[in-house]
């Protein structure tokens, strides 16, 4: 995670941003200690933290700094100019951390977790709006497994992880209308239970969600109908406010990144 002490709303990048709505820095702050309140003291994960940056606004979402396999990180290639100064920062950080980081060829778009998850021992990648989809292949080589391509067809869900959320090795959250033809037809091969999401729930980023183990970090405000759906699997709900990181298209998955086994 990286704390916000220079989150704000600069540019707009997706729909969600305006430089008329402005995040409120002090509330923001607080929203973000108390996620990670409840991520270290509540539910007993190891948070490592990046350090922020002055002028580099959208560091927070460390979900987009790359994707990691075992001790290599695969830094991101960001699409818009205005995030490629985060890439010499996390570079750095993971360097110091005792990671190899690797690159794909410039030419491709690739945004890390924010378009790649693992679900049932293949990586879903998410493609379109921020990855391109031959970026799949070079994905395919690094990490020795099958890289599943889905096109992403909303743009409000410009990433995988706004629309798709792997809760265990079985089930997932997902929003099917962020999704072509195929994509969802390839999800629903790939997943035995599919927990979908309406539209309404869906910007309330319900998919952004965290899992840790049978806990279950998640955006305030989602519908009853879900909350049901989702405690009928026993998972253990946990609601955060994140209404400032709303702003800029992000909630509680987009300011985590998962690591394995960090070193101090």
């Amino acid at each position: 995670m990286c704390r916000p002490t220079y989150y704000t709303i600069a540019y707009e990048i997706n729909p969600w941003m305006s430089l008329k709505r402005q995040a409120d820095s002090r509330r923001a702050l607080a929203q973000w200690e108390a996620l990670h309140r409840l991520l270290t003291h509540r539910l007993g994960a190891r948070v490592r933290l990046l350090p922020p940056r002055r002028g580099v606004p959208d560091l927070v979402f460390t979900a987009n700094a790359g994707l990691l396999h075992g001790r290599t990180l695969i830094r991101s290639n960001f699409r818009f100019a205005e995030r490629r100064k985060e890439e010499g920062s996390i570079a750095s950080y993971f360097r110091r951390a005792g990671f190899r980081v690797v690159t794909l060829p410039r030419r491709y778009g690739f945004e890390g977790e924010g378009d790649a998850l693992w679900m049932r021992g293949r990586l879903l990648f998410g493609f379109r709006f921020r990855s391109d989809a031959p970026a799949h292949e070079a994905l395919a080589r690094l990490v020795g497994a099958e890289v599943l391509p889905v096109e992403l067809a909303d743009a409000r869900f410009y990433h995988l992880d706004t629309c798709f959320c792997p809760l265990d090795n079985r089930t997932a959250l997902w929003f099917p209308g962020a999704f072509d033809r195929y994509g969802r037809r390839v999800i629903e091969q790939l997943v035995p239970d599919l927990i979908s999401v309406t539209e309404r729930d869906a910007r309330r980023f319900a998919c952004n969600a965290v899992a840790v183990g049978r806990h279950l970090v998640i955006q305030t405000g989602i519908s009853s109908s879900l909350a049901r759906r989702i405690e009928r699997r026993r998972f253990a709900l946990h609601p955060v406010e994140l209404s400032e990181f709303l702003k800029a298209g992000g909630s509680a998955k987009c300011l985590v990144l998962h690591l394995n086994h960090i070193s101090k």
